[in-house]
């Protein structure tokens, strides 16, 4: 099964796993991604045109989970915006989903509380997203 693209807000939330240093390199296609709030690791294999992380996202729900995009940030396979990337840092993304409930009232306080020009960081996920669908991954490939 292909995995689907990712909601929006993922693209920034990869992005800041990036930026806060959670996201570690095990090899070609593999990592271990901290969650925002450090109390889970999630694991991620990308190999072959499939790609495997254990977070709700991609398990449950069949998109292309956050841990599997800042592994692809982090690998150099996916684009990274450094200065975006800065406004992101320590972000609780957890505990913000869960108080807004919806995504995109997340995205509108965080580009209001960390002066982020929305068009820009619009730009950059939509771009990041067309390169994602390029991949046309397929969940699979667990670790060993």
């Amino acid at each position: 099964m292909y995995l689907r693209l990712p909601p929006r807000i993922k693209v920034l939330e990869a992005l800041g796993a990036v930026a806060d240093g959670r996201v570690k390199v095990l090899g070609d296609g593999r990592c271990e991604v901290i969650s925002s709030e450090g109390d889970k690791t999630y694991t991620v294999v990308i190999e072959g045109g499939y790609a495997y992380s254990n977070d709700n996202g991609t398990i449950y729900r069949g998109y292309v989970g956050y841990p599997i995009l800042a592994c692809l940030m982090a690998g150099g396979k996916l684009p990274t915006d450094k200065e975006l990337a800065e406004k992101l840092r320590g972000i609780p993304w957890k505990r913000l989903n869960e108080k807004f409930k919806k995504y995109e009232d997340v995205l509108q306080y965080i580009y209001a509380e960390r002066g982020i020009d929305k068009e820009r960081a619009e730009g950059y996920i939509s771009m990041v997203l067309k390169e994602v669908g390029k991949l046309r991954l397929k969940f699979g490939g667990r670790s060993q």
